[in-house]
Formats: structure tokens, C-alpha cells, sequence
């Protein structure tokens, strides 16, 4: 006879859970005393909001469902931002939710909330576990849900008094992942199209990769000179110096790149859906019949053919297809070579970040600086704001599993993401680049990066305004600012009273003792960059946005 919330945390240790991030509350406090001498390690953090974003990003960086609990009410409304951007993205996530007592549902009981209805558009599944005994099927099946077909989150709810119960229940076992492979009329099929093909363009994204699947992919490329482009915010999908890497499709791509891809006459995407940011909001493939001969890669049946029509459809997750290209080898010398030669030296002027810009820091130098003084493994974390396009831009991810950003454009992920990250890989360098607008929105969670001792270092691009909005507002209502300055705090200050390290940088070349400083100090680091608004893009000023020049 075991207690529901014993229970729970049984069938996470039987799923291989080893951490989970959590808000506490009283709807829960079965499972918390259960995780008391579990093993597993819980990270407290300080908004619903944050703990969700460092669960996406374990499941992001994993692969394995990140956990997240949280209570009722205002604490599960507060995770959704979390849940919408594992939803976005396809991350493995479950929220455990703590629920009113089951006698009290339908009375609008205290902070109760009917989840099914709340939150069915930000998940795979929405369960509600009544019955203690079911623990074990219920947590088995979200694990299941929560990494078939496109991965997503699950939210399963938790009624305060069922945790209580004490009950008989099958010992949980593990889940079994699912994985579609490609047939050998596919491949073949594909083997045929690259044989026509004169401008043939490979696009890496989505989620369900692996080390080995990159390295494949890799080889494949190499035996065809094929030219490779990732997808939004999956830039670590394939090495930016290898000589078959074309550049990033997504928000701002190089306007050579994107000509290529529409002029390509085969397609081949692999994990990716190609949505709004990474198509160009739909121009780069037309909907729903593609220009291109189209071969669509994705671990879900439900989303091939869904927007894009393809000649080839191929439902199978990035590890098997990609093992299954081991078997092709090209018919002739590629007619090709050329052309990928030409979009990789693109490429590389393209993200070659420029020398000069307006105020007295200028963030090209500091790419530059960043470039040569950090590792190849050296994970990147940033929410949203135009500051991300100076890592998106400029830095050449060399590995995989080096990036976690939102492709949802979501403010406030940089910092929980990189106090996961660092949690999960301690030894490795963890940078989160932030805007002072984006910084705020989970800025509490430095303190978090402090109580367990992660010595991340946030790179905070302070401009003293909302800079995405500004720039949008200044083309389309010139010279009428309305809801778009900022006043901010002392940053240097902020970190300091955390417990942590701060630095300001007023000049470029502050910057690299700056960051030597932040590294030798073992904690975690704020570097507070003052970078004039003017310098709202790499490549226009605010002013000139608002001429229209």
C-alpha cells in the first residue's frame, strides 16, 4: 500500500527521471514529502514561468521529457508560457499539476481551474488522475505521448486528496519510445530524385536528433556536396564551418540563401515543419504545392501534407532516416559542388559581423571576441529580441547541442534555460545572451543560478527600450513612441545583491576582461552591455528605420 504522492515519483525514477524543477504548493505536498528521500534532485525555483522554461530546455537538451511541478491556479497559468513554447518547438515536457480536492471540483473551489479546457491548445494530452492505482499507467503513457510522433507536453493534474490515498498499484514500469523508420522504396525513391536533381538544398530542424544523427546527416552530405541549411533557432544541427553549411533559415536569412532555396528544385527538409519564421512567413515554399520537387522528413503523419504538399512524404524521425542515408552513394560527380562551394563563402560573409556601429560599444567586436575565446561545446541559450540576432547571426555553432532558444520567439527563456543547462552539464560553458527587456522577464531566476551554484554567465544587451517593438513601431508609426522605453535597474548592482558576479561594459573593449572577470569568478555572472539603441540591427540604425532609408 503506497500514497499517491509516493506513487508519482515512483514511476518518474522508473522512467529515469534524475532532476525536476518545481514552484512549490500545498496542492502537492504528497509528492514533495515522497521526493524527499527519492534521489531525485528538485530544483526550487521562483515563478511557475522559469520552472517550465528549465524543463523544456532538459527536454530539449535531452531529448527525455523535462519535469515540472507547480501548483494550482495562478502557478499553473503562470507555467503556460513554458508550455506553449514546448509546444511550438516539439519538446518532451510534463507538467505535474496540483488540483483542488476531488469533492470540490465544479464549485470554481479555490484557484481551481479545468485544465482539459485551459490548456488543450499548449498540449498533446491534458490528464487528470482520479484514481491513485492508475499513477503508474497514467505516468508511463504521458512519458509515451510526450516523445511519438512531433514531441510535445503533457500536463497531468493532480487532485490535493488523491495524493493522499493509500492504495495497491502495479509497479511502474518504463516507457518504450516509438520510432517510425523510412522503407526501402523511400530511400530509393530519394536516391532517384538526387540523381535528377541539378540545385538540390538539404534544411535540418525540428526536434529528435541525436550526436549520431548529426554525424550522418554530416556524412551524407559530404559523399553528395550537398548545401545544408538549418532551420530557425537549429542552428547546432550541423557544423557552421563544415564547407556544405548554406546559413540559417530563418528570421532575417541571407537574402542570397533565401534566392537559392526558392531557385532549389529539390528539397529535401528533414525534421522540420518550415513554419511562419523559417519559411519567411510562407515565401519561401508555397502553400500548399511547393515550386521545388519537395521531400518532407517528419516523425509525425499528422504533419506531413498538413501545409506543405510533398512529392515524397516520409514519416520517420531524424535518427532512423538519417541511419538509412548510410546506404546512398552518389551515381556521378555532383553537378552541384559548385554551387555548394559558392553558398558556404556566402555564408561566411554573412556572418561576418561588422567592425563599427553607433555609441561607444559595438557589438560586432564583441562576436568577434566571443568567437575566439569560447569552446565548440559552449552552449548558447537567448529568449527573444533583436539582441539575438547577433548570436544568431554571428555565431558559428560548431556542435550539437550547443544552442537552446525558443523558435516561438518567447521573451524571458535565455536565463532558466541556461540555469538548466548548466545543471545538466556542469562542466561545459553556458552563455545566456539576454535584452534588459527579455532579462526581466525571469530575472529572479539568477537567484536560483546562485543557490545551487552554476556559474553561467548572462550576456545583457541593455538599450533601455523593448528593441523588437521599437523597430516595428518606428517603420510603422514614425517618430510616435508609445509603450516601448524601459527603466531598469542597476544590473551590476542586481547581480551583486543576488549573490553573484556583475560587470558593465560602456566600451567595446571593456568587454573581454569583462568576460574574463565573469568566467575567474566561479559564480554566476551578469555583464551589463550598454549598447546604444540606436544600434537596433547589424545593419540599420533606429533613425534610419524611421526615415525609411
Amino acid at each position: 500500500m503506497k500514497t499517491g504522492g509516493q506513487l508519482i515519483v515512483e514511476a518518474l525514477k522508473a522512467n529515469g527521471v534524475k532532476q525536476i524543477s518545481c514552484v512549490p504548493g500545498e496542492s502537492y505536498l504528497a509528492v514533495l514529502d515522497a521526493l524527499y528521500d527519492s534521489g531525485i534532485d528538485v530544483m526550487v525555483c521562483r515563478q511557475e514561468g522559469g520552472a517550465a522554461m528549465m524543463a523544456d530546455c532538459w527536454g530539449r537538451l535531452t531529448g527525455q521529457p523535462g519535469i515540472c511541478m507547480v501548483t494550482r491556479g495562478p502557478g499553473a497559468t503562470n507555467a503556460s508560457a513554458g508550455l506553449h513554447i514546448a509546444h511550438q518547438d516539439a519538446i518532451p515536457m510534463i507538467l505535474f499539476i496540483g488540483q483542488v480536492q476531488r469533492p470540490a471540483r465544479e464549485r470554481e473551489a479555490f484557484q481551481e481551474v479545468e485544465y482539459r479546457r485551459a490548456f488543450t491548445e499548449f498540449a498533446k494530452w491534458v490528464g487528470e488522475i482520479d484514481d491513485a492505482s492508475r499513477i503508474p499507467e497514467f505516468v508511463t503513457r504521458a512519458f509515451a505521448v510526450a516523445t511519438s510522433g512531433r514531441p510535445g507536453p503533457v500536463v497531468l493534474t493532480l487532485p490535493e486528496d488523491m495524493l493522499d490515498d493509500l492504495v495497491e498499484a502495479p509497479e511502474a514500469q518504463p516507457y518504450m519510445p516509438v520510432e517510425a523508420h523510412p522503407g526501402p522504396q523511400q530511400i530509393a525513391a530519394l536516391a532517384e530524385a538526387l540523381a535528377q536533381a541539378k540545385r538540390p538544398m538539404v534544411i535540418l530542424g525540428g526536434t529528435r536528433w541525436s550526436d549520431a544523427a548529426v554525424a550522418e546527416i554530416t556524412r551524407f552530405a559530404e559523399r553528395f556536396q550537398l548545401p545544408v541549411g538549418c532551420s530557425f533557432r537549429r542552428q547546432m544541427l550541423f557544423d557552421h564551418l563544415h564547407p556544405s553549411y548554406a546559413g540559417d533559415v530563418g528570421i532575417g536569412i541571407n537574402p542570397a540563401l533565401a534566392e537559392e532555396i526558392k531557385k532549389s528544385d529539390l528539397l529535401i527538409l528533414i525534421g522540420a515543419r518550415m513554419s511562419e519564421m523559417p519559411s519567411s512567413r510562407y515565401t519561401l515554399i508555397d502553400v500548399p504545392y511547393p515550386a521545388q520537387k519537395l521531400v518532407h522528413v517528419y516523425p509525425d503523419p499528422d504533419e506531413l501534407g498538413r501545409v506543405y504538399c510533398a512529392d515524397l512524404p516520409i514519416c520517420a524521425a531524424p535518427d532512423a532516416f538519417c541511419a538509412a542515408l548510410a546506404a546512398l552513394e552518389p551515381a556521378a560527380a555532383p553537378v552541384w559542388a559548385e554551387r555548394t562551394a559558392r553558398m558556404h563563402d556566402s555564408y561566411l560573409a554573412w556572418s561576418t559581423p561588422p567592425k563599427t556601429g553607433p555609441g561607444d560599444v559595438q557589438m560586432g567586436p564583441i562576436m568577434e571576441w566571443i568567437e575566439a575565446n569560447t569552446a565548440p561545446d559552449a552552449i548558447f541559450t537567448n529568449g527573444a529580441g533583436n539582441y539575438a540576432t547577433w548570436v544568431h547571426r554571428y555565431h558559428r555553432f560548431r556542435q550539437f547541442n550547443t544552442q537552446a532558444a525558443p523558435t516561438s520567439g518567447s521573451m524571458g527563456y535565455g536565463l532558466p534555460a541556461a540555469v538548466a543547462a548548466k545543471k545538466l552539464f556542469p562542466e561545459r560553458e553556458v552563455i545566456c545572451f539576454a535584452g534588459d527587456g527579455c532579462f526581466m522577464m525571469h530575472g529572479q531566476e539568477f537567484i536560483t543560478a546562485v543557490r545551487y551554484g552554476l556559474p553561467l554567465i548572462t550576456v545583457l544587451v541593455n538599450n533601455g527600450i523593448y528593441g523588437t517593438i521599437r523597430m516595428h513601431q518606428e517603420r510603422d508609426y514614425p517618430g510616435r513612441v508609445s509603450g516601448t522605453d524601459l527603466v531598469n535597474p542597476d544590473f551590476v548592482a542586481f547581480a551583486e545583491a543576488y549573490g553573484g558576479h556583475g560587470e558593465l561594459v560602456a566600451r567595446t573593449e571593456d568587454f573581454g576582461p569583462a568576460f574574463e572577470r565573469a568566467r575567474a569568478s566561479g559564480k554566476p555572472a551578469i555583464i551589463e552591455v550598454r549598447l546604444d539603441p540606436e544600434a537596433i540591427t547589424p545593419a540599420r540604425t533606429l533613425s534610419q528605420i524611421r526615415s525609411g532609408t
